[in-house]
């Protein structure tokens, strides 16, 4: 499964919820017929609940969401915390230069100089932009997922190129 997001509350009293998605174009899912539920984000796949998509739409600085069955504050309620998650195959094609976090996590990441700097661990939303968390031995660095720093992502490849430096 490639998370996609999670449940943070219920929006209003009908069954909506309001979504932290984890990326940058949560209208696209519009597209997905149904979004899986689980309440942690490593289960396998088989631990997975498919729920029917009914709607999403942009609120404010957030998103919103609506699933089939679920039609009151105490049905949202009940989905608590769960992550938002699609098999690979169900997703959208990511627009060139766009990513999923999942196809980043693991890759390699090296500085201008040919210099390892460790490989991603995980990525942080921090609002202004997203974040990778890149891990070597004891020592973890957060390096901003923007053009100025990222020069290269390959992923069949991977590796990820970026204009930091070693000490930093």
């Amino acid at each position: 499964m490639i998370v996609l997001g999670r449940i943070v509350a219920p929006f209003g009293v009908q069954g909506w919820l309001r979504v932290h998605p984890f990326g940058d174009d949560p209208e696209a899912w519009r597209k997905m017929p149904q979004w899986w539920l689980a309440t942690d984000a490593e289960a396998p796949a088989a631990s997975w609940k498919a729920h029917q998509l009914e709607a999403v739409k942009l609120h404010g600085d957030g998103v919103v969401a609506k699933l089939a069955g679920i039609d009151n504050r105490d049905a949202s309620e009940a989905l608590g915390n769960c992550f938002i998650g699609a098999p690979r195959e169900a997703l959208p094609v990511p627009e060139q230069d766009e990513y999923y976090w999942a196809d980043l996590i693991g890759l390699e990441v090296v500085n201008m100089q040919e210099q390892p700097l460790g490989r991603v661990k995980s990525l942080i939303e921090t609002g202004a932009n997203q974040v990778l968390v890149v891990a070597e031995a004891e020592r973890e660095r957060l390096l901003p997922f923007v053009g100025h720093v990222v020069k290269v992502v390959d992923v069949a490849g991977g590796l990820i190129r970026v204009d930091w430096d070693s000490d930093w």
